[in-house]
């Protein structure tokens, strides 16, 4: 049975995993926090373990409800909207809020074999961007991802957000620097490590290998390390009009994405 707690305790230990969300936060390695019902649907799909909710009154009847049974008695607070405004520093557009144990970290030894399609991030620091990406891995048929150590958490909130919960649905795993190390795991699972890079000797995209291809896609800001960039076997780009040379890096993985399942389909 859901416990429900209406008049909490501000200054509680359990209800500062909620305070000031706003703001850039340290990392913690114990909890991360799901925000909407479909996310936090996700999440429970998958096996995670909540620890309390957090919802505006108006869902405890409303469609938040069969969250509080099943997130297994674990505390759900609905103090007034204001209260959790103030806490959280924003009005909850969505509702509801949940706090989750971060699950064990998987490796790139656990996610790759198996694998036919895979995407390496360098230094993705932006965590709409880094949650965009997973989405439209998912969605497109990526098999996996692997994170340099430079790379946003993948479980921040607003990574989980624009995900649509897409973190708890594509396995994914931190790897090793790129250029130390990260291109000679990829390939040594049989992969073709193929750079999105713009260089005089990049192929368009639509030259992608069909089988088993690993999408390299680097920094918003400064793309690839050069060291990535020679450490792959292809060389890519996306063909541009107008005067543009290049897409943000979560739109060119989208397209990136879609070109390697369309690959992958011709070849059988």
């Amino acid at each position: 049975m859901a416990k429900i707690i209406l008049s909490p305790d501000p200054s509680s230990e359990e209800l500062a995993l909620y305070k000031g969300l706003t703001a850039r936060q340290e990392i913690r390695r114990d909890v991360f926090i799901a925000e909407s019902v479909k996310v936090i649907e996700a999440a429970l799909d998958a096996g995670l373990e909540p620890v309390s909710l957090l919802m505006e009154r108006r869902h405890l009847e409303g469609k938040a409800a069969h969250l509080a049974e099943r997130a297994g008695g674990v505390p759900v607070y609905a103090p007034p909207d204001e209260w959790i405004h103030s806490l959280t520093g924003y009005a909850l557009h969505r509702g509801v809020l949940c706090a989750m144990k971060r699950p064990s970290p998987a490796s790139p030894e656990t996610i790759l074999p198996g694998a036919g399609r895979v995407a390496a991030l360098e230094n993705v620091a932006d965590e709409a961007n880094l949650g965009a990406i997973f989405r439209s891995g998912a969605a497109l048929g990526m098999d996996a991802l692997l994170l340099s150590p430079g790379c946003a958490d993948a479980l921040s909130r607003k990574c989980v957000r624009v995900s649509m919960g897409a973190v708890f649905r594509l396995p994914w795993a931190r790897t090793e620097e790129l250029d130390e190390g990260g291109i000679g795991v990829i390939r040594r699972f049989g992969f073709t490590p193929c750079a999105l890079a713009l260089t005089d000797e990049s192929m368009p995209v639509t030259r992608m290998p069909a089988r088993k291809p690993a999408l390299i896609l680097g920094n918003e800001g400064t793309g690839l390390k050069a060291a990535t960039v020679a450490a792959c076997d292809v060389t890519l780009k996306i063909p541009m009009k107008r005067g543009m040379d290049s897409l943000n890096v979560a739109a060119a993985a989208a397209v990136a994405f879609w070109e390697a399942g369309r690959a992958g389909a011709e070849q059988k």
